[in-house]
């Protein structure tokens, strides 16, 4: 059986809170993206009643390897650390909106094929599972664009194999940006922001929550480390920029 990969020991991030800071701006909601079109309450009901129906008996696991793990929509009564073999992360999904803007492109999170992919699956609460559902769907997909990115995947834990449902996993067609090089996606990720917040925000929690998790992404942390260059070189140091603000203010 494979197992999730030893607890790495804790590292400073180079990407702080102060950088945050910096990357935030208002931004107007614009809605929704292009040519995405939402679904009515009937689709979101049809769509939440059969994965509702697919699990049978079963309990509920959704597996987390982004903004679930630190805001998850559910409401969870158990969870533990998971792989999903054949998955990686990767900042490939445009955004013109959301953490984006028409004048500056973002990149948000899926997984896409190949790899491993170390995250948490959480337990759904089995009394209301089917509402659970219909929460999740109308945070996660929305829009008939997005339904075959929802899917079930096998992942790995200490407890044993287990299915899970994930959310934005195979991600296709012109709204993907796949294979960037690391510091392409960095220089995106410093500059990209919307009404949701800015991509460098997006990167700085999940980092940040899989780290107390004792998960450490290789390509996450190295565009943590990327990101913070960028904005360092577009705004100067964040200790530089609050001293000089400290000698100002005296």
């Amino acid at each position: 059986m494979k197992t999730p990969a030893p607890m790495p020991a804790p590292r400073t991030m180079s990407l702080t809170a102060q950088h945050v800071a910096l990357s935030l701006r208002d931004e107007p909601d614009l809605g929704p993206e292009p040519g995405w079109r939402q679904m009515d309450e009937g689709a979101i009901e049809a769509l939440s009643r059969q994965y509702h129906e697919d699990l049978g008996s079963d309990p509920l696991w959704v597996f987390a390897y982004g903004s679930l793990i630190w805001k998850p929509d559910f409401d969870a009564v158990d969870h533990c650390r998971a792989s999903a073999y054949g998955w990686h992360r990767s900042f490939c999904l445009k955004m013109h909106h959301w953490r984006g803007s028409p004048q500056q492109l973002g990149l948000m999170m899926a997984l896409e094929r190949g790899g491993r992919c170390d995250g948490v699956i959480y337990r759904v609460r089995e009394g209301d599972r089917l509402a659970q559902i219909r929460r999740m769907v109308t945070r996660e997909i929305r829009y008939h664009e997005n339904i075959d990115m929802m899917r079930w995947i096998p992942v790995h834990t200490a407890r044993g194999r287990m299915r899970a449902l994930v959310f934005w996993a195979g991600p296709s067609g012109e709204r993907i940006l796949s294979k960037l090089p690391l510091h392409e996606v960095a220089h995106i990720l410093a500059r990209a922001c919307g009404s949701a917040g800015s991509c460098a925000e997006y990167l700085f929690n999940t980092v940040l929550h899989l780290q107390e998790f004792g998960i450490r992404d290789r390509n996450l942390w190295t565009l943590q480390k990327l990101v913070a260059q960028e904005i360092d070189q577009l705004h100067g140091h964040p200790r530089d920029l609050a001293a000089e603000r400290k000698g100002a203010a005296g």
